[in-house]
């Protein structure tokens, strides 16, 4: 199945197409049977581990550091009134020049039924930027919420472990729901409803110019998370990553897999902050020797980090040696 269509379904909420027997490439149908008929043993993943190691926090760490500067020169552009990062992460200008969330200006567009000059200048020039970057790339490198949401699914995490709690799921079928429900009512009431809710913007807005009661519901969106399902805002409601998936369809950054060397351990699955992209990695359901991740990936780059025998990449298609 091409990458376009599956990032599609996946993006709006199916689940990963499983190949059959006839889609699977010759060479990954070899690598499938040696290793069926030469199972990996306990023995040679503490073997691994102790050659590789347990993998690093290297992107993880550029990741947040990218993401806590992007969202403080809002907030010193504010402060020292400099004039460089001006307004919020839904609508800003960079050095006098027009930038506009996607999903922001949709909302607007559908609410107020009229485009004005800085807001297509504004759209273009993000469009552009997310367009090379791929993926849901604006969730994991620019969102605030995304940063509040990972820490809290960590103490989710040690909870679930402890067995104080469990985790709940949800269809992610779902999602499309709610992109459907947010722009009609935005096209039906005239007013821009998922701003008025949408935790990014809130964050943003209150980093910026202070606190409001609106941070109220940003909190109890991560006690729900905290206690009661991992990450549900971004999993299951937020259109803006299905936005940003949309546009980042023919990206030529991505993250690629290669079965040949992959141990299948899953420890990349389990750390995955949308881990039904990495269904490839499952023994056996690699179609091709190299598969790139869908666009519902946030180009997180903690798959790659973990990953210890190096099956899980950043390449640049065209550019890249891995290719």
């Amino acid at each position: 199945m091409s990458y376009v269509v599956e990032s599609l379904r996946q993006l709006f909420g199916a689940a990963p197409h499983k190949p059959d027997k006839e889609e699977i490439g010759r060479f990954a149908s070899e690598v499938h049977l040696y290793k069926k008929a030469n199972p990996y043993s306990k023995a040679d993943f503490e073997i691994m581990y102790e050659e590789h190691g347990s993998g690093s926090k290297k992107w993880r760490n550029r990741r947040w550091a990218t993401l806590i500067i992007v969202n403080l020169l809002f907030v010193v552009s504010y402060f020292f009134d400099i004039q460089l990062l001006e307004g919020a992460l839904t609508a800003s200008r960079f050095v006098g020049f027009h930038m506009a969330d996607l999903n922001s200006a949709l909302q607007v567009v559908l609410a107020y039924k009229h485009i004005v000059l800085n807001l297509v200048i504004g759209t273009v020039t993000v469009f552009v930027l997310w367009l090379l970057l791929g993926g849901r790339t604006f969730c994991a490198w620019a969102c605030p919420y995304h940063l509040l949401s990972e820490w809290a699914e960590m103490l989710h995490l040690k909870l679930v472990k402890k067995k104080v709690i469990s985790n709940h799921t949800f269809d992610r079928r779902v999602r499309s729901l709610f992109y459907i429900v947010f722009a009609l009512l935005a096209l039906i009431s005239g007013y821009t409803v998922f701003e008025t809710i949408s935790p990014t913007g809130i964050i943003s807005r209150a980093l910026i110019y202070g606190p409001g009661i609106a941070l109220v519901w940003v909190g109890l969106l991560l006690l729900f998370e905290v206690f009661y399902s991992r990450r549900a805002w971004c999993r299951y409601v937020c259109p803006i990553g299905v936005t940003y998936g949309v546009v980042g369809l023919v990206s030529p950054l991505r993250v690629r897999y290669n079965v040949k060397d992959c141990h299948h351990e899953g420890d990349c699955r389990k750390i995955c902050l949308v881990p039904h992209v990495l269904d490839m990695t499952v023994k056996g359901r690699s179609a091709h020797m190299n598969v790139d991740v869908s666009a519902d990936c946030t180009r997180c780059g903690m798959c790659v980090d973990v990953c210890p025998t190096d099956s899980l990449n950043f390449v640049m298609k065209g550019l890249s040696k891995k290719q």
